[in-house]
C-alpha cells in the first residue's frame, strides 16, 4: 500500500474518519433526536435518515438502543394497540442520556475549536 497515491489515501481517510463520527457513534445521533420527541424503532433510522444522511441498518440501531437502555440513557414505554397499527415500543431519552449527550456536544465542540 506505500504506492498508492496521496489522493486515495486521502479519501479513505476522510472515509474511515466519517464512519467512526457516523456509524461508529451512533449513541451520539439517537440521543439526539431522542432529545427532541420520544420515537419508535422503526422512526429512529428513518429519523437518522432524513436529518443526519446515512443510513445504518435497523439491527444496528436495535441493539445500540438496547445498549443505551441497558445503560439508562434511554427508557421505554409500551403502547397499548389504539386505533391503528401494532402497540409500539417508543424510546425516549432519560436525565442521564441528557446529561451525557451535553457531555458529548461539549466534546465534540472543544475538538473542533482546537482543530
Amino acid at each position: 500500500m506505500s504506492g498508492a497515491s496521496p489522493c486515495w489515501r486521502n479519501r479513505v481517510a476522510y472515509q474511515r474518519l466519517v464512519r467512526k463520527l457516523t456509524k461508529e457513534n451512533l449513541w451520539l445521533y439517537i440521543l439526539s433526536l431522542l432529545q427532541e420527541s420520544p420515537l419508535y424503532g422503526y422512526q429512529v433510522r428513518d429519523s437518522i435518515r432524513e436529518r443526519f444522511g446515512f443510513n445504518p441498518s435497523r439491527v444496528t440501531c436495535y441493539a445500540v438502543l438496547l445498549r443505551l437502555r441497558q445503560a439508562g440513557y434511554v427508557a421505554m414505554e409500551r403502547t397499548e394497540r389504539g386505533g391503528e397499527g401494532p402497540p409500539r415500543k417508543y424510546y425516549k431519552i432519560t436525565a442521564k442520556g441528557s446529561e451525557m449527550l451535553d457531555k458529548a456536544k461539549n466534546y465534540m465542540r472543544e475538538l473542533g475549536q482546537t482543530l
